[in-house]
């Protein structure tokens, strides 16, 4: 089985039996955005809160 639905079959397990598609979709999404901003981190293709402050008040 692939790491992604491994991955995916954790993830609804830790919901409760009362959780709705919403619920699982909402899960879904929240975790691959983490993935990506971790993803991001490890490739160094981040700014720190300095410069996203500068850029955010220039414009």
């Amino acid at each position: 089985m692939s790491p992604i639905k491994l991955e995916a079959k954790k993830l609804i397990s830790r919901l409760p039996d009362s959780a709705t598609w919403d619920d699982i979709l909402y899960e879904f999404h929240v975790k691959r955005k983490i993935d990506i901003a971790l993803d991001a981190v490890k490739s160094g293709k981040i700014i720190s809160h300095e410069q996203a402050k500068k850029r955010l008040l220039s414009k």
